[in-house]
């Protein structure tokens, strides 16, 4: 009789405790000590919605700034222009779709051609050929973002000419453009808050060529530029958020095509091949030489690599030999970033995250700490909204065909690790934005 009672008075304690629960109230949007009613941003290819190996509409509409700046229309932001392509010219510098699968799994890839925004090319002296695209005539925009720009050339003042990402964002004249990218974002724009993504391409360029085809930025020059930025992007009091570096080896673009799976197709058809050849550095030092080697798996393949070249007789100073079979024809500079070359990488980018860092906090910026936010989707894949992404190509749904660039869905939850950066520093309520909303790799 005694366990009947108490059983019953615990029920009608649950049953009182339910009647009485607390209501829950969402936090009502606030601005917090920011004020975002006049947002700029800038930074790179990943500012512009640069996607699938080009800038297009699409892209561009789905810009991580364009997502901030429609969440920020809660507390208190402004509109939020950008250098769109017309709606007749959509493709803009074209861009990779995904057109099937070869029966071995692998994607097909094909450029579009159509409706681009290309104007034609000019041919710089001691530079090589510019593409130039249709001139953005729509009056003031707040999206600042230039594909291919670096850290190291924002003082540069004839860059327009060599960039016809930043050409068509100018003036009419072209290409006697004098404007540096310093200039550019700073002057006469009044901004009250700024997003400032730069650094990536003074280490990516140096990766993506592995380490052939272009040279990583010298620290100091990254820390006197860096510092010489944000004190001129605070300069009128605005408050802003920059974003860290990423980790190279974090994208598909260097962990899709690996070393032992090159060797494990090999040994489908040779069982006798004991291993892959390539040209590699012998030190992590800027000055170190290049010497054939077999590879290891600490060696990156990178994503544009033709595997079918593998094992093609080509001509070596040994005579006739199996490309990438032998140190006579190994695998080239520019398809591999090899160990040393991750190390020397990392070694820069570390130091330029420091730099990052150091000013943020020099300013009371936010940060958005991209390095370790990719590496932790790298190493345990993304929950969000009961959807499951991760960093694998194609599949994992947040980096577009190109394997660097994001896709829609990935440029969302992007802007919403910016936000929350924002929301942490200066005590706002900016809501996230519903990543099912933004689309991952298009299907055929």
């Amino acid at each position: 009789m005694k366990t009947f009672r108490k059983h019953i008075y615990l029920i009608a304690g649950l049953l009182l405790l339910g009647a009485c629960k607390p209501e829950i109230n969402p936090v009502s949007p606030s601005k917090g000590t920011a004020d975002f009613s006049k947002y700029i941003s800038v930074g790179n290819s990943l500012t512009a919605g640069y996607a699938d190996g080009g800038l297009y509409l699409e892209g561009q509409e789905n810009s991580y700034p364009s997502i901030i700046a429609k969440q920020m229309l809660a507390v208190g932001g402004g509109e939020f222009k950008q250098p769109l392509f017309s709606a007749d010219q959509a493709n803009g510098s074209g861009y990779l779709r995904l057109a099937g699968f070869n029966t071995d799994g692998t994607p097909k890839t094909e450029t579009v051609t159509s409706n681009l925004a290309i104007r034609g090319q000019i041919a710089i002296p001691g530079f090589g050929n510019v593409t130039l695209y249709n001139k953005y005539t729509g009056g003031e925009f707040n999206n600042l973002g230039v594909p291919g720009i670096k850290l190291q050339q924002i003082t540069y003042a004839p860059y327009g000419n060599l960039n016809g990402f930043y050409e068509r964002m100018l003036g009419p004249a072209a290409p006697a453009n004098t404007e540096s990218y310093l200039d550019f974002v700073t002057t006469g724009r009044n901004f009250t808050f700024f997003s400032n993504w730069l650094g990536n391409n003074d280490a990516l360029g140096y990766a993506t060529s592995g380490g052939a085809g272009d040279v990583l930025t010298d620290k100091a020059v990254f820390e006197q530029l860096y510092n010489l930025l944000i004190n001129s992007m605070t300069a009128s009091g605005a408050k802003g958020v920059v974003a860290t570096v990423p980790d190279v080896t974090a994208v598909p673009y260097f962990n899709t095509v690996t070393v032992s799976a090159v060797l494990a197709g090999v040994q489908k058809v040779n069982p006798a091949v004991q291993a892959l050849y390539i040209n590699a550095k012998t030190g992590s030092g800027l000055s170190d030489g290049y010497a054939p080697r077999a590879a290891t798996t600490k060696d990156l393949i990178v994503l544009t690599f033709p595997t079918s070249k593998i094992g093609q007789v080509v001509d070596s100073p040994a005579g006739p030999v199996p490309y990438g079979l032998t140190q006579y024809a190994p695998i080239e500079n520019q398809y591999v970033l090899d160990e040393n070359e991750v190390t020397l990488t990392e070694d820069y980018i570390a130091s330029y995250n420091n730099t990052i860092k150091t000013a943020a906090a020099a300013k009371g910026l936010a940060v958005f700490d991209s390095y370790t936010f990719l590496n932790n989707v790298k190493a345990h894949g993304l929950l969000v909204n009961g959807i499951s992404m991760s960093s694998g190509y194609i599949s994992g749904g947040i980096f577009s065909l190109d394997g660097v660039h994001l896709t829609p869905r990935g440029y969302a939850i992007v802007a919403n690790e910016f936000i929350k950066a924002i929301n942490a520093t200066y005590k706002s309520s900016i809501p996230l934005a519903d990543i099912t909303n933004y689309r991952a790799v298009k299907f055929p």
